[in-house]
Formats: C-alpha cells, sequence, structure tokens
C-alpha cells in the first residue's frame, strides 16, 4: 500500500452569493412575465436586502428560472432537501427565492416554510464537525497505511445515536463531537446540513447522495419523540429485523448500504457484530461523485516515481496537467484547490515541500491553521500539476477511538444513559464502525462511506431467587450419590424436630 504524503479534503460547503446585478435583472424579469402585480417581499427598492428571517426547503424542489410560467416545461434546475433561502419575491402561489449559494428561482410557495435555522447556524455546525474530524484524524494517522474516512458519515451516525442520549451519556458526546449549540438548534441545523448532500442539479457535474436508516428489534418499543425526531430531521425510517437471527440482520443492513453507495462500501457490519441482544443499528450511507472541472488526460498520465520516505520510491500512475487552479506555497508547504464540476465542491490537497515532512504538517492539522491555509489560495492561470491515481478502500472499528476522544460513558453497560430512546437506561453502544472507498482518476473521484452504530440491551445474568419452599440436597459430585436431601418451607422456624 503505498503511503501517501499529501492530504485530501472534500470540501463540501463553498457558499457564496448572487450579484445585486444578478438579482434586480432576474426580479425585473419575473415583472414583465408575471399577469398580475407582484408585491415585493422586502421593500418596493428591488436592490434591497432580503429580510432576516430564514426559509428553507424542506424536500427536493425543482425550480425555474425565473418565472413560474414555465410550470408544466423541463424544470431549470432542483434545490436540495435543506436547502436555505431568502423569499424575493411573492408571486401568488410562486415565491421567487435566492439560495444562499447565489442560486435565484421560481418555486411553488408551499415548497417554503420558515426556518428557525440561520445560515450561523450551519456553519457553527460545520465547524464542529470540522474540529471532530481534524480531531479523528489525529486519532487514526498513526502507522504508514493510507488514511481515508468520512467525518460526515461519522457525525450523522452518531448525531442520530445523540437525538436518544441523556445526562451525562449526553454531555460526552456534545462535548467531544463539538455539538455546540442548544439541543432542538442543533437537530434542526443537522437537517439543513444534510440537504448540501444532494445534487442540486443533474448537469453540475456532481452526484452526491446521503441516507440514513434506523434498524430496530421487532417489538421492541422506541418512544415516539426519538422515531419522530430521526425521521423529520435525519429521514432515518425505523425498519424491524429479528436480531435473534444475526446474520440474517448483517445481511439485510449490509445490502441496504451497498444499494445507497454504488455497491463501493460492502459488508459494512462484520460477522459477529451484532447479536441477539442488539437492538437498534443507526446507519449512514453518503456517496460522492464528481468530474473535474478541467479534467486530466489519460494520454498525459504516465508512470513516474513516488518518494515514499527519503530512501524508498515506488512506480505509480501520475497525471498531469496544466492550467489555471487556485494555488498557495507558504514556507513548508504547497496547497492545492482541484474544483468539480460546478465547483461546489473541491479536493483540497496539502503537500509538504520536503519528502520527511508529513507527520510535522499533521501535527499542525486543526480548525484554524486550515482556514488560514485556505484563506492564502490564489488564482494561477498555469500551474504545472501532477497527481498520483489511486484508489483506497479503509475500515475502523471506532469504538476505541471514540472511548479515548472522551465518549466513554455511552459504551458503558452499567452507566450509559439513552433513555431518550426507550425511557429506560439499559441501552448502550456495543460498537460503531465504519467504512470507506475513494477512486482518484484523470475524469475525477468517486468516494463512499458509510457508519453503523450498534445498540445492545444490557445482557442480564439468569436470576435465581429462592424466595419460597424449595427441595436442597447435597451431593457427591464423584459418584453422584445423594448424601443429604431436604427441604426448606420456613427459613425463619426455629431449629429442632418436626
Amino acid at each position: 500500500m503505498i503511503r501517501c504524503s499529501i492530504f485530501l479534503l472534500l470540501s463540501s460547503l463553498c457558499i457564496g452569493c448572487g450579484s445585486t446585478v444578478e438579482l434586480n435583472r432576474s426580479l425585473s424579469e419575473v415583472d414583465r412575465k408575471q399577469p398580475n402585480p407582484v408585491s415585493p417581499v422586502v421593500r418596493e427598492n428591488d436592490s434591497a436586502p432580503p429580510r432576516a428571517l430564514k426559509y428553507l426547503i424542506p424536500d427536493e424542489t425543482e425550480y425555474y428560472n425565473p418565472a413560474p410560467q414555465q410550470q408544466g416545461q423541463p424544470a431549470d434546475g432542483i434545490f436540495a432537501a435543506g436547502t436555505m433561502v431568502d423569499i424575493l419575491r411573492e408571486a401568488g402561489q410562486y415565491v421567487l427565492v435566492r439560495s444562499e449559494s447565489g442560486v435565484i428561482g421560481c418555486v411553488a410557495a408551499e415548497a417554503v416554510r420558515l426556518s428557525n435555522v440561520s445560515a450561523a447556524d450551519v456553519f457553527g455546525l460545520v465547524r464542529g464537525c470540522n474540529q471532530f474530524a481534524l480531531d479523528l484524524y489525529q486519532q487514526l494517522r498513526s502507522g504508514d497505511e493510507n488514511l481515508f474516512f468520512s467525518p460526515t458519515s461519522i457525525s450523522v451516525a452518531l448525531a442520530m445515536t445523540f437525538a436518544g442520549a441523556a445526562g451525562d451519556t449526553q454531555a460526552e458526546m456534545a462535548r467531544t463531537m463539538h455539538f455546540d449549540m442548544p439541543y432542538a438548534q442543533f437537530h434542526e441545523s443537522m437537517h439543513a446540513f444534510q440537504g448540501f448532500w444532494a445534487s442540486p442539479d443533474k448537469d453540475s457535474g456532481i452526484r452526491l447522495n446521503l441516507a440514513n436508516r434506523l434498524w430496530g428489534q421487532r417489538d421492541y418499543q422506541f418512544l415516539p419523540a426519538f422515531r419522530d425526531l430521526t425521521r423529520d430531521k435525519y429521514s432515518a425510517e425505523l425498519a424491524q429485523l429479528d436480531f435473534a437471527d444475526s446474520e440474517h440482520s448483517r445481511q439485510v443492513i449490509n445490502s441496504w448500504v451497498e444499494e445507497q453507495t454504488e455497491k463501493k462500501i460492502v459488508d459494512l457490519i462484520p460477522g459477529g457484530f451484532l447479536s441477539s441482544d442488539t437492538r437498534l443499528v443507526l446507519t449512514n450511507a453518503v456517496y460522492f461523485q464528481g468530474n473535474w472541472a478541467d479534467q486530466f488526460k489519460k494520454e498525459d498520465t504516465s508512470d513516474q516515481d513516488f518518494q515514499v520516505n527519503k530512501t524508498a520510491k515506488v512506480k505509480v500512475p501520475m497525471m498531469h496537467r496544466t492550467g489555471n487552479c487556485r494555488y498557495s506555497a507558504l514556507d513548508d508547504l504547497q496547497i492545492l484547490e482541484l474544483p468539480y464540476g460546478d465547483g461546489s465542491l473541491s479536493m483540497i490537497v496539502l503537500l509538504p515541500k520536503r519528502v520527511d515532512g508529513l507527520e510535522e504538517l499533521e501535527a499542525q492539522l486543526n480548525v484554524e491553521n486550515l482556514q488560514r491555509w485556505m484563506q492564502s489560495l490564489k488564482s494561477n492561470d498555469r500551474l504545472e500539476i501532477s497527481l498520483p491515481r489511486f484508489k483506497a478502500t479503509t475500515e475502523f472499528d471506532l469504538s476505541r477511538t471514540l472511548k479515548a476522544m472522551g465518549i466513554k460513558t455511552a459504551f458503558a453497560p452499567i452507566g450509559a444513559d439513552f433513555s431518550g430512546m426507550t425511557g429506560d437506561t439499559t441501552l448502550f453502544i456495543s460498537g460503531v464502525v465504519h467504512k470507506a472507498f475513494v477512486d482518484v482518476n484523470e475524469e475525477g473521484t468517486e468516494a463512499a462511506a458509510a457508519t453503523a452504530v450498534v445498540i445492545s440491551t444490557v445482557s442480564m445474568p439468569p436470576m435465581f431467587i429462592a424466595d419460597h419452599p424449595f427441595v436442597f440436597m447435597i451431593r457427591n459430585n464423584r459418584n453422584g450419590a445423594l448424601l443429604f436431601v431436604g427441604r426448606i418451607k420456613n427459613p425463619a422456624a426455629s431449629p429442632g424436630n418436626n
């Protein structure tokens, strides 16, 4: 396995805003095409900024640009579920909206609802999730193997688990996962965040999919509030399985994961990971496929040396191209941004200038430094780029890692508090598994990951309570002879002859 001297990060939230000129042009176009007067939502001045109220498109919705008279014609695009928008104008049954990424379009008014989530909430959540991502990277980076995982998948799966946590268990999870906002606000923000994991436009050159599912023990009762929250904020329906047949249950869950990840993640849950004590499995699956905005040509790929360390080299297929990219060179680090499709996602490559500089780079990897490095990027018109073509599949049992990071009580059979799931404290996390796949080539990148959190019940030992009359014997186990036989009808009776 090649030891990567580059660090790869998929940046999924590159949010901009449309210009005032574009906004005025779109509003004017709507005014010309509307048969009835259009009442402004903000002010009479079209250039005024949208009001502070935030709106949410909770379900995937087609939009038309810029007039609703196009209904019945092919849509101009799709707003993903969870898209935050400003309402610019109302027009009868339709509204003109602008998304936080700057897309302006007309949608049915019933598709938009007032949201309690602001852009600041979503970005606060993203910052916390990124902090957890880099904390986890520090835990997993030891050794010489390639490393790849999806912090989004892990965060979402644990966020669903967090929805049923209480007391010290909830506090530890919030602290370790950097879930730094009020409980209800957090799940609203997580709902909006997940909306970014859906392709807004089939022609964008990017495919994104995020799916959640709960798998509960048949006839086991989960609290309606927990089921409602995971369904409404995570689109996680509860399927019923009989975990007494653990192998069949494992196959059902793994098949669902395979389907959601285009068969890139197989056998997420290994044999023996489930048991008759399992009561709930919370699963998340993510899939990404993006074409480079400026692709590499296959004929330019050639086998070249990859310097594994100061003394060892291996031959790898190295892709090459020259073109415009955002790039920065600092004292000991080169930074490259390679956009996918419409530019809403990018690969960020952090390359130490020294062959043996990876460990030092990793030690500096935190949210503050990453933000500083990203801010240093500038457009370079003729950048010569060489990047290895590679594939990697990694898998982790994260139980020990999460305990080391601070989630301890949740894994304790006696002490875990998931009373938000069932109303009692008999459940605990018995395992967390994660698997990820990445394929980087001349056309772009395909990546998938899945996470499963297994919740089990405390296995109570058989109870023998001699609280009523009984027979007892003293037996010689070498030959089976009964040396004494008796009964007790009243242990409190005075000793003596009957």
